[in-house]
């Protein structure tokens, strides 16, 4: 039997180790697990850099330092090296007060980007080459703007039939987010609830039946944990253990399976593009755009924080010529 992933270990509140204090002081602000697991990897990559040295003996300039490398030989994208210097300053600012104001270091070289698209015969193709419950995360993705991430930890309560809408709970940054809830997939998801309704019934016979709650919810709804409604919409097939309680529980399914089934979709599919989960919601943006709704309407289903993360969409419902005819044609 696996051990649960993609969710937080229990530290020792009286740990002495760096990280597993940064850790805890990370849980106090209520950041989610996936900042924490990325802070935790730059933090660990700059004090590897740094020949293990503790991060108080280090001064600004040695966050200048790795941050050059990361750019000069590493090669990183401009969005990576940010991310580093998010985790460091967090480190340092926030976690030991130490100042870092004035460095100066080496900006990684801005690579403007298009997203990849499906046009929507291409996408339908590839859904069309997908089985079973990968095809409905593939159909949720694509007619939600869902995150891969995000459609496989839906719970039974976070659709809503009657509003039309599904709820995504601790998206990225941690943030909760209504979006559209596509109507050609009414049946297919009250089967889906149907299904893991019967699991569920079958769990609790086996004297399982519980699931992983956020934050406190588990202390303080003791029952929850075994109602239907925080059941997780797409279970995982086995039971794991819960690495904090070593519980035995039923996750949600793995975003690998999601993953690996549309890549080889899309070569199934004849697509030659560099295609994956994502270009789903790349692809539920730009038909939106296509269709005339407003980039602020796009930016809250996506769960964007800033709408120009939502205006690169502009580029790519421009691209071909933008919509110039060339002499050819």
């Amino acid at each position: 039997m696996q051990q649960i992933t993609g969710v937080r270990t229990q530290i020792p509140p009286d740990s002495t180790r760096l990280l597993d204090r940064l850790r805890l002081f990370i849980r106090s602000q209520n950041l989610s697990w996936h900042t924490e697991q990325t802070y935790i990897h730059w933090i660990k990559r700059y004090i590897r850099f740094h020949k293990l040295q503790h991060p108080d003996k280090l001064e600004a300039r040695h966050v200048e330092q790795f941050l050059a490398y990361l750019a000069e030989y590493r090669n990183v994208s401009p969005s990576t090296q940010a991310t580093a210097l998010n985790s460091l300053v967090f480190l340092y600012t926030r976690f030991l007060d130490i100042d870092l104001s004035g460095m100066e270091f080496k900006r990684a070289k801005v690579k403007p980007r298009v997203p990849v698209v499906f046009s929507p015969a291409e996408a339908m193709a590839v859904i069309t080459e997908i089985e079973g419950t990968n095809a409905l995360l593939a159909k949720l993705m694509y007619g939600a703007g869902l995150r891969v991430s995000e459609a496989c930890r839906l719970r039974v309560k976070d659709i809503d039939f009657e509003m039309r809408e599904l709820i995504v709970r601790g998206g990225k940054g941690n943030k909760d987010r209504r979006t559209l809830l596509p109507g050609t997939l009414n049946e297919q998801l009250k089967d889906q609830v149907e299904f893991v309704a019967g699991l569920h019934a079958a769990d609790k016979a086996r004297g399982y039946g519980s699931v992983y709650l956020p934050y406190a919810l588990a202390k303080k709804y003791p029952n929850a944990a075994f109602e239907l409604a925080w059941q997780y919409l797409f279970p995982a097939n086995d039971y794991s253990i819960d690495p904090r309680s070593d519980a035995v529980r039923r996750h949600h399914i793995h975003t690998s399976s999601p993953q690996k089934a549309v890549k080889r979709a899309v070569g199934k599919a004849g697509i030659n593009k560099q295609a994956s989960c994502h270009t789903f919601r790349h692809s539920f943006a730009t038909r939106l755009l296509e269709k005339g709704y407003d980039l602020r309407t796009i930016q809250e289903l996506l769960g964007h924080t800033d709408v120009k993360t939502t205006e690169i969409y502009t580029h790519v419902n421009n691209a071909g010529g933008r919509g110039v005819l060339g002499p050819l044609d």
